[in-house]
């Protein structure tokens, strides 16, 4: 009784943490949540718990603006490739040594952390967007399936697109959505996402909002950009942990 409080009690702080971490950046739920949960759960089974607080807040996210007829219309073959990804690369999730997966997650954790810690500039050209947006959108969801972080490559290469602001905000819920719901499904696919866990995803849906809301009030008091670079180097300190502990 006493371990499954404790349990909950973390899981739930993990989800308010995570929450707070995208109401003040805009992103970085699933990623904060798939690397604190990761540290003492196998990352199938935080893949699947995540789902649907991740769902709901990146639902939200997707329809906050008014691009959405285009964003679908330019990023459909994107869209295709991480589904396609996503629903193969759950495979692996759901079935190598949760060492070994967690080593995936922690190297895409270090990846994405020390790419935005970066931050370089980079354009895509038209002319090359076509063939280029479902190669990207393929290895996301690869990426994705194998790991339950959906952050690259598609939020550089978003970025590198160009979009307005406004845009690019929904452009990275529409991606985010498409990404949960496929891992989702991939996650029952492969018989890794049960019943049991709907009730703990849903339980941590309160958590995340609140988090959300609490991180939207910190966003009008202190510099984003900070708060973000403090961010990125707790994903780096996560990633670099849980990479290493197949060899120790």
């Amino acid at each position: 009784m006493h371990e499954s409080f404790l349990f909950f009690s973390l899981v739930l702080s993990i989800f308010l943490g995570a929450g707070l971490v995208k109401g003040v950046t805009g992103m970085g739920l699933p990623t904060v949540a798939m690397g604190l949960l990761g540290s003492f759960m196998a990352p199938a089974m935080a893949a699947a718990t995540l789902v649907i607080p991740s769902l709901v807040t990146n639902v939200w996210q997707m329809f906050s603006g008014s691009f959405m007829s285009g964003l679908l219309r330019r990023l459909w073959s994107m869209m295709l490739g991480i589904v396609l990804g996503t629903v193969g690369g759950t495979a692996l999730l759901a079935r190598v040594d949760p060492l070994w997966s967690g080593f995936a997650l922690g190297l895409a954790l270090v990846l994405y952390a020390g790419y935005a810690l970066v931050s370089p500039t980079l354009a895509v050209s038209p002319r090359i967007e076509p063939w280029l947006s479902p190669v990207v959108g393929l290895l996301t969801g690869i990426i994705t399936g194998a790991t339950g972080v959906f952050v690259m490559p598609a939020v550089p290469y978003l970025q590198a697109l160009r979009l307005d602001r406004d845009e690019l905000v929904q452009a990275l819920g529409l991606s985010f959505t498409i990404s949960t719901l496929a891992l989702a499904g991939g996650l029952f696919v492969h018989g890794v996402f049960h019943l049991d866990q709907v009730g703990l995803s849903l339980l941590a849906v309160i958590p995340s909002v609140v988090g959300m809301w609490l991180g939207q009030q910190i966003r009008m008091r202190i510099s984003p950009q900070r708060f973000r670079q403090c961010f990125l180097l707790l994903l780096m300190v996560l990633g670099t942990e849980l990479s290493l502990r197949p060899f120790f």
